[in-house]
């Protein structure tokens, strides 16, 4: 399969980048700097501003699915006291508002988007410490991605979301996945999420789910 994944260059667009090929996909990853990347067979990477609708057109034509892991790498805190200096504070609404209507155009039907627990649907099974830390600390992104969810769960694409909880740069590939909202753990690595995501792709299931990911 052809799979674009939006979000490339993070941890956790790097993940699913390298799940996807191990499995012996073809995978186009595209970011601001997708060409830091390291070269590897089919791996296609592409410079570009997923929140442009004009570079979404030109990439999406002839993808089967996009894989979506759009966030702020910089720190926690000093996004929260200062503003994120390199991303847009919404860039994962704003691009996934772009990808609904250029993917409707291009025909391409499966997406599969990164959130975070704690939001959308699992919003109440978040315990009062997590609750406070959401509050202080990355309030706004959580604000974005509950828009990010409302806009796909609008559109007439094959979705899913994806509700990781607390997320680690192990190797471990164990994971936990339900549909309503149970959790294991409170923390898995990036590795066992992007083996989520690539077993959605290939298996085009859970459409119109929310799949919560843990350890």
């Amino acid at each position: 399969m052809n799979i674009l994944v939006i979000g490339a260059t993070g941890g956790s667009g790097r993940a699913v980048c390298d799940a996807l090929l191990e499995r012996g996909h073809r995978v186009t990853a595209v970011a601001r700097r997708a060409t830091s990347l390291g070269p590897k067979p089919g791996l296609d990477r592409v410079d570009g501003d997923a929140t442009d609708r004009a570079t979404l057109d030109r990439i999406l034509p002839g993808h089967d699915a996009v894989v979506v892991t759009l966030g702020i790498s910089e720190p926690v805190l000093r996004v929260r006291l200062r503003g994120a200096k390199g991303t847009p504070g919404d860039v994962r609404s704003r691009a996934t508002d772009q990808l609904i209507r250029a993917a409707r155009d291009a025909g391409v039907r499966r997406v599969v988007v990164q959130s975070s627990y704690g939001v959308g649907t699992t919003r109440d099974r978040l315990g009062f410490v997590d609750r406070v830390l959401f509050a202080l600390l990355i309030k706004p992104q959580i604000f974005d991605s509950e828009l990010q969810e409302m806009l796909l769960r609008g559109s007439d694409l094959d979705w899913t979301i994806v509700q990781p909880v607390y997320l680690t740069d192990g190797e471990s590939t164990e994971r936990f996945v339900s549909t309503d909202g149970r959790t294991r753990a409170r923390k898995v690595a990036r590795r066992g999420v992007a083996e989520v995501h690539a077993d959605l792709v290939e298996q085009r299931d859970m459409i119109g789910e929310t799949v919560s990911v843990s350890g």
